[in-house]
């Protein structure tokens, strides 16, 4: 059976070690790093990943000083909260959750950040510090793909990865890290001819397409490393309880795979605790603090 990577138990294990810093820089500078996010209208699912941001902030002792705002709220009221929030020498990271209510433009709100306050590695200049192999804030869940290969002793150096999915949320940004790491990473997407045939080509291979189960047992090399990106909300007909499941089959391809991530408790995990580090970076780079690693 394969190696089960364990997202939570990673993702608790850096927030642990990051809380006695923010304690001791607290003490020291005055205060503790500061994470905003800015979350518009009553989307569930962004009110649940906003209640458990908050709540990492709190166990780790960052400040959460993130605003709550009505889903009629207009364009010019978002950006003047957000250039409000950059100027704010409090705030070390700024989240806009999405996605937000029709009416407004998201790609505008989000080049609106400071890019050194852009804690989900979105704004155009962190892309493409990305791009050019320079140093910058890096979008989360990639980010926590990568930390969390490495704390298991993964190395991509020379592996052939696939990637299905090409957002720039998850896919792109994957791929590039992954060429960062020396591997040589091939995307994938909906339009992708004999598909199954690329991905069993794959050592590493990154499912996030956002389709219920999608890679089969079939579409697996054996022995490749599965990293499962997909959060897909089922709701069973008979008593209406829902529950999470990937993009990966994860009891077919469990028993063939050398490692898989599970959903829930694998890549889920890491993204939030990237978005910490992120806040926690860009609060060190602000007042010239060099961190443990």
């Amino acid at each position: 059976m394969a190696q089960i990577l364990d997202g939570k138990a990673i993702a608790k294990q850096i927030q642990a070690n990051r809380a006695a810093d923010i304690q001791n820089w607290q003490t020291q500078y005055g205060r503790p790093p500061g994470l905003a996010v800015l979350m518009v209208g009553n989307n569930p699912a962004s009110a649940a990943y906003v209640r458990g941001k908050e709540r990492a902030c709190e166990r780790l002792g960052i400040a959460s000083l993130g605003q709550h705002l009505p889903e009629e709220t207009s364009y010019e009221a978002i950006a003047q909260a957000i250039l409000s929030l950059n100027q704010n020498s409090n705030v070390d990271g700024i989240l806009v959750q999405l996605p937000l209510p029709n009416h407004l433009d998201s790609t505008a709100l989000l080049a609106l950040i400071d890019p050194d306050k852009d804690v989900d590695g979105l704004h155009p200049t962190n892309l493409g510090r990305l791009v050019r192999g320079e140093p910058g804030l890096r979008s989360c869940t990639p980010f926590g793909i990568m930390r969390l290969l490495e704390a298991y002793d993964i190395s991509p150096t020379g592996k052939r990865a696939v990637v299905i999915g090409r957002s720039i949320l998850v896919g792109k940004p994957i791929g590039l890290m992954l060429l960062a790491a020396n591997a040589t990473p091939t995307f994938a997407h909906s339009k992708t001819q004999n598909l199954s045939e690329l991905t069993r080509s794959a050592d590493i291979l990154v499912a996030a397409i956002g389709i219920p189960n999608f890679v089969s047992k079939e579409m697996v090399k054996p022995g490749a490393v599965i990293i499962d990106v997909g959060i897909n909300r089922i709701e069973n007909a008979e008593t209406g309880k829902a529950r999470l499941i990937g993009d990966v089959d994860f009891a077919a391809v469990e028993p063939i795979a050398s490692a898989i991530t599970p959903v829930p408790g694998g890549v889920g995990a890491m993204t939030v605790a990237m978005l910490l580090e992120n806040t926690i970076s860009s609060y060190c780079d602000r007042l010239n603090i060099t961190p443990n690693p």
